[in-house]
Formats: C-alpha cells, structure tokens, sequence
C-alpha cells in the first residue's frame, strides 16, 4: 500500500505531502503526491526557517544565544523555546522566564526585531539571505500576515511543498549552521516545563527545542504513534505541517488549503505510521 494513499481520503480542497529519507550524507528522492510547487500559507511552520536564520546569526556572531532578549531575564534562547513568559500576543509577560511553555508569537516578533536591529537590515531580508535563497528555496517568501508585519516572523511565509521539504532535510541534516548547533535546536531546552501545546491541550513537559517542538512523551500528538520521542517539527493553523524522525531517518512535510482542525489530528498521525511502515519495508 502507498504510504501518501490516505491523502486521497483528506475532507481539503486541494493538498500536496511528501516524504524523504535522510541520511548523515544527505536525503534521499522525496516520495511526492499533490502538486509541490503550488504556493500555501506556512502558518506557524514559518517558525523553523526563523530560527533557523537566528541560528545562522549566532554563528556569524551577530547574536548570542544566552544574551538578553524580551522581558527582564529572558534570553534568545528563551524566545526560541517559548520560555521568556510572554503571551501570545504583544504585551507585558504572564510569567517569568523558565517558569512555564507559553507559545507566543509574540516571542518570534521580538526575536526578529533584535535580529533586524543587530544586522541592520529588514528581517525578510535576512531570511532570504541566510536561509531561502542557500536552500534554494525559490518559491517561498515572507509576507506580513496582520496589522503588525514583524508578526511575519512568526507565521507569515508562503511557499511550495519543494521548499518546505528542502527546509526539513536542513534540519535533519544542517548544512547552513554546524552539526552541534543543530543538535542544540533539536534538544530539549529547559527540561520539565509544562504547558500548552495548541490545538491538542496541557502537557507536562511540554518539550521544545530551539523552533521546533520535541514530540518527547506528549500523547496524544500531530506525528504517528510509531515516530520517536526524538520527533521534531511543527504544525501550523493553515493545515501545514513538518516534521523529522531522526531515529528513522525520515521527513515528512504537508500543506493543504484546509486549516488545521479535528480532520488534521486524526489524519495526519494516520499518515506519519503509513510512512514509517512504508520506509521500514523498502529497507
């Protein structure tokens, strides 16, 4: 059975998912259905390729990880790992730094504020050069998706479904930072937090790297039942989402014109079992 089969079966409009395997060498062909160079809203998947331009700015020593960033106490790091204590939206913080997981789009607007301050140039900007236009991602672009546009950090890009899996096979594989400091953003920060993972509830801990979430011991979840604990990735509210199993070696990637919802919880888990059998199989 295809793997993508269940696809099909999506209540969208129009979709397009694909998958790869990746190994310490490099990914594999993608595994594609949908058209993947048709353009979609990312949502809050935007949050990867941001912190992965933040990452790119660390290493060129325009910023640092444990520097003040946001509220009293709150460093770049915190911002990453939604643990500076704002809110989601712009405002005072609700807690103190490393008290509690708050998602907060708001974390990312700071973040690029001090990126566009530090490089002297707009973030959008940035991000082309240090992370769209490296991977080759043609397609995609940063847009302002409100009436502030720093929000664009945090959920404004715009892109194929062959960017969004190029931004994958980075992650599992990082070529624009070093492989420590990739393996920093896919570890958990600031272990034993609780919080709140949107559209699916309360967790303690509520795992997150630097940009993206840890699956860690959260059930239920967006990825399968089969992905590992080391599972990381993204969803957004536009019906995309990403993530990489670097225990089975594999990305997957989704964009659909069908926000997220109930459908998404119950068809996307579905669809990351069917393409860890699958790959497992042809092994």
């Amino acid at each position: 059975m295809d793997a993508l089969q269940s696809v099909a079966d999506w209540p969208v409009e129009s979709s397009a998912v694909a998958y790869c395997e990746v190994t310490s060498e490099g990914s594999g062909r993608a595994r594609t259905t949908g058209d993947p160079d048709r353009v979609y809203p990312w949502a809050s998947v935007t949050k990867p390729a941001t912190a992965l331009a933040i990452l790119v700015a660390v290493e060129e020593g325009t910023l640092d990880l444990d520097e003040p960033a946001g509220p009293s106490g709150s460093t770049v790091r915190h911002l990453l790992a939604h643990a500076s204590g704002l809110g989601p939206e712009p405002g005072p913080p609700i807690e103190a730094p490393g008290a509690r997981r708050i998602y907060s789009n708001y974390g990312y607007a700071v973040l690029a504020d001090l990126l566009e301050a530090r490089a002297g140039m707009p973030f959008a900007e940035y991000l082309q050069e240090a992370v769209l236009g490296p991977l080759g991602m043609a397609g995609t672009r940063l847009i302002g998706d409100g009436p502030d546009p720093d929000s664009g950090a945090a959920s404004g890009i715009v892109g194929p479904l062959v960017d969004l899996v190029a931004l994958g096979c980075e992650w599992a594989v990082p070529t624009l930072i070093a492989p420590s400091t990739g393996q920093e953003a896919v570890s958990v920060q600031y272990p034993g937090l609780a919080g709140v993972l949107p559209g699916f509830g309360e967790y303690d801990p509520c795992d997150w790297g630097l940009g993206v979430e840890v699956r860690g011991t959260k059930r239920p979840h967006w990825t399968g039942p089969a992905n590992s604990e080391a599972t990381f990735g993204h969803f957004g509210q536009s019906g995309s989402f990403l993530w990489v199993d670097p225990v089975a070696g594999v990305v997957c990637a989704g964009l659909a014109d069908r926000r997220f919802g109930p459908w998404a919880a119950r068809a996307w888990p579905r669809l990351a079992d069917d393409v860890l059998a699958e790959v497992a199989r042809t092994r």
